[in-house]
């Protein structure tokens, strides 16, 4: 068996995991992130009135700094813009 298997019944199935390595990329390459930075990517749901029901959480940590950045979208739809723009408005001292 050369494939790798895929459960068709998952909920996270092969788009998200894309969509999850794509953001991780634009986060490095937007913050010119060393490669010994951690950059984790998560969806949740979210819970605030008001709020998009999906929110994408970026965590970016290096050394003992860590800074957060939120996009009120599925992961699926969200952008190399979205990610810029998540960050311009975060605190960042990278």
């Amino acid at each position: 068996m050369s494939e790798a298997f895929v459960n068709p019944l998952a909920r996270n199935g092969p788009s998200v995991i894309n969509s999850a390595r794509a953001i991780k990329s634009w986060a490095r390459k937007l913050l010119l992130l060393p490669d010994e930075a951690v950059v984790s990517v998560s969806e949740l749901a979210c819970h605030v009135p008001g709020c998009p029901p999906k929110e994408i959480v970026i965590l970016v940590m290096q050394g003992t700094e860590t800074v957060q950045a939120s996009i009120h979208k599925p992961m699926r739809e969200v952008t190399e813009d979205d990610v810029a723009e998540a960050f311009s408005t975060s605190v960042s001292p990278y």
